[in-house]
């Protein structure tokens, strides 16, 4: 299994929510090889972190290689990188 692994700046906290609950989430849940996604925010800052599982590499870097494209102007991508999974509970 293969994370990947998307940090962002949050321009506009409103409409980064409502995009990510009625746009990203459906369209990454359907992606091939979707395991598991969790979007996290920090409060007090404007720093989003998102952990998207695949169940194969092939998988997690297709997606990966999507990510800047589908972004909108409500978070700026800061990185994007697929990592491993070596444990899980």
């Amino acid at each position: 299994m293969h994370a990947v692994v998307v940090r962002v700046t949050i321009n506009d906290r409103e409409a980064a929510t409502q995009e990510l609950r009625g746009e990203v989430v459906p369209a990454v849940s359907q992606a091939p090889g979707f395991v598991a996604g969790y979007w996290t925010g920090k409060e007090g800052t404007n720093s989003g972190l998102a952990m998207i599982l695949f169940k194969s590499e092939e998988a997690a870097s297709g997606s990966a290689e999507r990510v800047p494209s589908v972004a909108s102007d409500a978070v700026t991508v800061d990185d994007v990188e697929v990592r491993e999974v070596v444990a899980s509970a």
